[in-house]
């Protein structure tokens, strides 16, 4: 009996609705690319495929503390961000500016995702790109393409946005999760961070 492919989505979400967030879904090895606007086109595409893991390109909790994202106080570091602080990967924190609306809407997606029976989880692409030794979006979208290409996903074509690219990248890392070739950084209890095996 042929097995069904692991299906799979990447989403490498934007702070508001009117700016593009990337959406990969990955079947196997090959991947299907789109942009989206408001969350409802988001769970919109999520419901229709019912994929096993989405992983989402935002800060999915907040470091221990805060309560709110708005809370005033010199807590801005979750145990996932000292992880990637440990291996000089570059992040902007929770609490910085732009990444406030960011959190918030990455919060509210999560919990309606989840409504549905779908695990979604943090991860961060560009962060994965650094580990799996292939070029991050701002040394050329040609070049992330290939070293996507390199880790044997399929489907990709020229022209694919910097959104896309990364919520490829998203989706290879929850699939490689459910493999057993990446994992969660950080306190479970706080909240992780999916992050592929070095290569």
């Amino acid at each position: 009996m042929i097995s069904s492919p692991l299906v799979v989505i990447g989403i490498d979400l934007a702070g508001v609705e009117k700016r593009p967030t990337g959406m990969c879904l990955l079947r196997g090895n090959r991947a299907e690319t789109f942009l989206a606007y408001t969350d409802d086109e988001i769970l919109a595409s999520i419901e229709q495929v019912t994929p096993r893991i989405v992983g989402i390109d935002a800060p999915l909790s907040l470091p221990r503390g805060r309560r709110t994202i708005h809370d005033r106080n010199d807590v801005h570091l979750r145990a996932c961000d000292r992880e990637l602080l440990r291996h000089r990967i570059r992040f902007f924190p929770v609490t910085l500016g732009p990444m406030r609306t960011l959190t918030e809407r990455g919060l509210r997606l999560k919990a309606r995702i989840e409504a549905f029976g779908i695990s979604a989880v943090e991860i961060y692409p560009g962060g994965a790109q650094d580990l799996l030794d292939i070029p991050r979006k701002q040394q050329g979208l040609d070049a992330l393409r290939a070293g996507l290409r390199r880790l044997g996903i399929r489907g990709l074509r020229a022209g694919m946005t910097d959104h896309e690219l990364d919520a490829v990248t998203g989706a290879f890392v929850v699939s490689a999760y459910l493999r057993g070739e990446a994992a969660g950084w950080g306190d479970p209890a706080e909240g992780v961070i999916i992050m592929p095996l070095a290569r």
